[in-house]
């Protein structure tokens, strides 16, 4: 029994279950497990279409929720919890997502949906549930956690169903609380013709891989990955050894997955080169490895396994007519579409990877490799590092395109994360293709919003303009300079990005001029990377972490110390709130204008 030997290494352990799912705490009170229940307040709010695929985005929501009751845990109660457990159970089709229906209406979409490709009845769907065990200790009183994120998929053919059946199992109330509108283990039994994989995934929780997941997590004799903590009561830590477990444990499959992940990211970025999504996007039919060699002018045998490659990393779909593109895949991986981050691959293939292979050299001493694929890179003076300074228009245009698909990932967040409406005029300094602009203009109808960057950024504009739409919104407008000179007036100046590559002094310099512009009344909406405990297992935090390794400048700033800086610079009002996303963004207002 493969739980047995995680039973005793918790059996000392305050466990908690993020979940007031039933079904979760039956599962795992079934297997033996003892633990407590506090269900999470997060509320599911994610982005879906910026998450990585159904899979991310369970992972994600899992890890939000885990993470929410440890810090809750952590001041409300005396005893930090040893481990946390979130879990978060999707359904996906078609590349859409599906959780918990909201009403009747809503379950029989879920079940009948239009167009069929996007419906249950009839199809095979995946269910994905995302896990995060988050590990937690205490430091100085501080909270200090380790996350780990795991998901398992599964796939669940439906019969066709007929209207009298649909709505026979709608009324009996079940589909409610489920996600995709049924319960496998209950009556929605009866609508599953097929399932292949974990069925207690389905029900809601993963327990076998759970299992795994812990047992090389936590190392034999040992209570938390990592370290060792005081056994109970004098005893041995995490008591008996199992006979059969004697010896260095496997590894996790999150370190191996980190020693081999260069390989995918060198296939996916590859792909992008080729044009193998544009390719195998956008509705088309199902090619062969024959047909997309021919079209690629690759040999078929290396376009079979490139093929298979991604296919197995979740990317493409294959089937008896060949490969074709997930959604998700195509609208981020192809060049069309406003969420393309297409320009963005073609730079980490670029720049960003050559700096990194020369990580060795500059970790001894070498200068700094200031590749502009690497956005902590991206916010240098624009007189001495900026985009117009490449005599190569194709690297100046892949440069811009980077940004505004890496702009198009957070900037729906950043413009809900404060009510803006007693500002009518903005300008958002180095603002690029106007991306932030866009959403800012559409959340808030009232503003008006001026994107001010260098001639070379400006020129390029039309390029990223929406399908169909060549001129930029009528709350957004375009002006051409050096914003680090001069800007327009504005209620409202926005900065993102630009503070990682500064040293304090000069970023003092930057923020006080820009308070100085500032008329009364008016502020700053500043928006950087969020690097602190709360956020350092997120995406955003691990990509400029990393960032750093080949990139000059001082590290990123904790959103305390955005605060501070803000503070210093004569902004006496400042408003921080951090994104899911892993963003810091900052309100500053008061103090003593220039203007």
């Amino acid at each position: 029994m493969v739980l047995l030997p995680v039973l005793g290494k918790l059996q000392h352990k305050r466990v908690v279950l993020a979940s007031a799912s039933p079904r979760r705490r039956e599962i795992l009170s079934n297997a033996g497990l003892r633990f407590e229940v506090v269900p999470s307040r997060f509320r599911e709010t994610l982005d879906k279409a910026a998450a990585p695929g159904p899979a991310g985005y369970a992972e994600d929501t899992a890890r939000h929720k885990a993470l929410e009751v440890a810090r809750r845990l952590h001041q409300k109660d005396l005893r930090t919890p040893d481990i946390v457990i979130g879990a978060d159970t999707i359904v996906a089709v078609g590349g859409l997502i599906l959780e918990k229906p909201v009403d009747k209406q809503d379950a029989y979409r879920m079940l009948s949906r239009r167009p069929p490709s996007c419906r249950l009845s009839g199809k095979e769907h995946s269910v994905f549930t995302g896990v995060a065990v988050v590990f937690c200790s205490c430091q100085d009183g501080r909270l200090v956690t380790d996350v780990r994120t795991f998901h398992e998929e599964t796939r669940v053919t439906f019969s066709e169903l007929s209207e009298e059946l649909l709505w026979e199992y709608i009324h009996s109330g079940e589909p409610m609380d489920k996600a995709g509108g049924y319960g496998i283990q209950a009556l929605g039994g009866m609508l599953v013709e097929s399932v292949r994989g974990d069925f207690l995934n389905v029900v809601g929780f993963p327990l076998n891989r759970f299992c795994k997941q812990l047992a090389w997590a936590l190392p034999a004799g040992d209570g938390e990955p990592g370290g060792q903590r005081d056994a109970p009561h004098g005893g041995e830590p995490g008591g008996q050894r199992d006979a059969q477990h004697d010896g260095p444990p496997p590894p996790p499959d999150h370190l191996l997955q980190l020693l081999d992940g260069f390989k995918a990211s060198k296939a996916v970025l590859t792909a992008c080169r080729l044009g193998l999504f544009d390719l195998l996007s956008g509705g088309a039919a199902p090619l062969s490895a024959t047909q997309v060699a021919d079209s690629l002018v690759v040999s078929p045998e290396a376009a079979a396994r490139l093929l298979d490659a991604l296919a197995a990393l979740g990317l493409l779909t294959r089937s008896d007519g060949g490969y074709s593109a997930r959604e998700a895949t195509g609208r981020h991986l192809a060049s069309r579409g406003p969420g393309s981050l297409r320009g963005l691959a073609l730079l980490l293939d670029g720049p960003a990877w050559d700096a990194f292979s020369r990580l060795e050299a500059t970790l001894r001493g070498a200068r700094p490799p200031l590749a502009p694929g690497i956005p902590s890179a991206l916010a240098l003076d624009p007189r001495e590092q900026d985009l117009v300074t490449h005599t190569d228009p194709e690297t100046r245009l892949r440069f811009l395109a980077a940004e505004h698909g890496r702009s198009w990932l957070t900037a729906r967040r950043v413009a809900a994360t404060f009510d803006l409406s007693r500002f009518s005029s903005a300008c958002h300094l180095g603002g690029g293709t106007g991306v932030l602009a866009r959403e800012l203009a559409r959340r808030h109808p009232g503003l008006r919003v001026t994107v001010l960057d260098l001639p070379g950024v400006v020129d390029r504009v039309p390029r990223f303009q929406p399908a169909g739409d060549p001129h930029p919104d009528p709350g957004v407008s375009f002006v051409a300079g050096d914003w680090l000179q001069a800007s327009p007036r504005v209620d409202l100046q926005v900065l993102s990005w630009a503070l990682p590559t500064l040293p304090p002094s000069p970023a003092l310099g930057l923020l006080g001029r820009l308070r100085e512009r500032c008329p009364p009344g008016g502020g700053l909406l500043l928006v950087e990377t969020a690097l602190d405990e709360d956020s350092w297992g997120s995406p955003g935090a691990v990509s400029s972490l990393l960032d750093q390794l080949v990139a000059s400048g001082d590290p990123t700033r904790s959103p305390r110390d955005l605060k501070a800086l803000l503070r210093a610079a004569g902004f006496e009002d400042v408003r921080l709130e951090t994104t899911d996303g892993g963003l810091a963004v900052l309100l500053a207002t008061g103090g003593t204008g220039g203007l």
